[in-house]
């Protein structure tokens, strides 16, 4: 399966780990799972990818975020096996609870029995996000799978949080990811939901391209910055991409799963050549819209 050739970590000073958000920050992609989960997920991470540098469980990354003055953050999980997910929902509202900083998504494998009833549970209960991982649950955007996860998405105008960039195409995933997953495949399957509230993270990795071509046909479309402003991923972003569109970028950095300080994304975004009503808007103002944070 071609992909990305990726290093294993870049060399940030541990300073870097000291890093304070500027005020206003949401962080619009954080992964936060029940400890052993984590702990499974940076075995695979080390096996297949790169070297986490955050070896964190939940309350660490509250914590971590918390004293760097990130002032909310949308705590993310995904199932990778049936039966998994009225759990994860279950941890990520009852963590969201003890975390004001938290905002909780949902999630659930597209196909399993109830799939949608599972979503709608959540959702009621006060999850404000679904998050599905195309790569690791081995379903496209134009799947009928899908299907349910995108009813559900409207009904409650909850955001869906979909990583179906084709990259990286790790071997270690269970399917061909670039045969699954293409901007021309979401094209088909937002051609049948238009209205959807959809954030494609990383900026659609693969085929950057493609999904910024698409933010002009899509108005509820958004793309998140995680790891693609870090200069660890191998692609090239439009020219003034941030300036161009500003209202459709939300700030998140992958934390704790990255091989590099967390602050990278926010030095690149500082750095740009924005306003200060277009940075606001990135780094926390349009998520919060979004979210009703």
């Amino acid at each position: 399966m071609p992909s990305w050739s990726l290093p294993r970590s870049l060399d940030d000073p541990p300073e870097r780990d000291a890093t304070r958000a500027p005020p206003g920050v949401l962080d619009a992609h954080v992964h936060v799972f029940p400890a052993r989960l984590h702990a499974a997920i940076r075995r695979w991470f080390d096996a297949h990818a790169w070297t986490i540098r955050y070896a964190f469980d939940g309350e660490q990354v509250d914590a971590f975020l918390a004293a760097r003055g990130v002032e909310a953050y949308l705590a993310l999980h995904y199932p990778h096996e049936p039966g998994m997910a009225e759990a994860l929902n279950a941890f990520a509202l009852a963590f969201a609870r003890e975390h004001p900083r938290a905002i909780p998504c949902a999630s659930v494998l597209p196909g399993e029995d109830g799939a949608e009833q599972i979503l709608a549970r959540a959702l009621d209960a006060g999850a404000r996000a679904v998050k599905i991982h195309a790569h690791v649950q081995c379903v496209g955007p134009d799947d009928p799978r899908m299907e349910p996860v995108y009813r559900q998405v409207e009904a409650h105008d909850a955001l869906l949080v979909y990583h179906c960039g084709n990259e990286p195409a790790t071997e270690g995933y269970r399917c061909d990811v670039r045969a699954i997953c293409s901007a021309a495949a979401f094209d088909r399957a937002m051609h049948r939901h238009p209205e959807m509230k959809i954030c494609v993270p990383h900026f659609g990795a693969g085929e950057t391209e493609q999904y910024v071509a698409l933010l002009d046909r899509y108005p509820r479309l958004y793309l998140d910055t995680a790891m693609g402003l870090s200069g660890y991923l191998p692609f090239a972003l439009p020219e003034d991409l941030l300036a161009a569109r500003w209202d459709r970028i939300l700030y998140g950095s992958d934390f704790p799963n990255l091989p590099y300080a967390w602050d990278r994304d926010l030095r690149a975004i500082e750095a740009a050549a924005l306003t200060g009503a277009q940075r606001a808007a990135i780094l926390g103002g349009t998520a919060r819209k979004l979210l009703g944070a």
